[in-house]
């Protein structure tokens, strides 16, 4: 996903972007696949969401080591998109998109291949 470091990469006060570099191996589907299992890793197993709390138990099994609580904190809230207070796997799909500048410039290759790839198939 993207990893705590020095300055430098994409999305957000110094983090490596690394879903590019994903996408690029594992295709679409492929990294739609990782980002379900980085949820499933960070969610709240009882309640199904990503919580603050679970987030601060889980964030390192991504990287996430060194985030700060203050960072943890802005990350739950710009990605809360129906304001519930936790992430769902959508929410937590779409936020790791936009902390990804250079994907989110990517997106409409990928979604031109997977349209192509739907009318051939069709």
């Amino acid at each position: 996903m993207a990893r705590k470091g020095g300055g430098g990469g994409g999305g957000g006060g110094g983090f490596h972007d690394l879903l590019p570099v994903m996408a690029e191996k594992l295709g679409g589907e492929g990294l739609i696949n990782e980002l379900c299992n980085g949820f499933q890793m960070l969610m709240d197993k009882e309640k199904g969401v990503i919580t603050l709390e679970s987030l601060r138990r889980n964030s390192s099994l991504l990287g996430l080591w060194d985030m700060g609580e203050e960072e943890l904190v802005s990350m739950m809230r710009e990605g809360d998109l129906d304001g519930d207070g936790a992430l769902n796997q959508m929410e937590f799909c779409v936020l790791m998109f936009r902390l990804s500048p250079e994907l989110m410039e990517e997106s409409l290759y990928w979604l031109d291949d997977a349209l192509e790839k739907e009318f051939k198939a069709s």
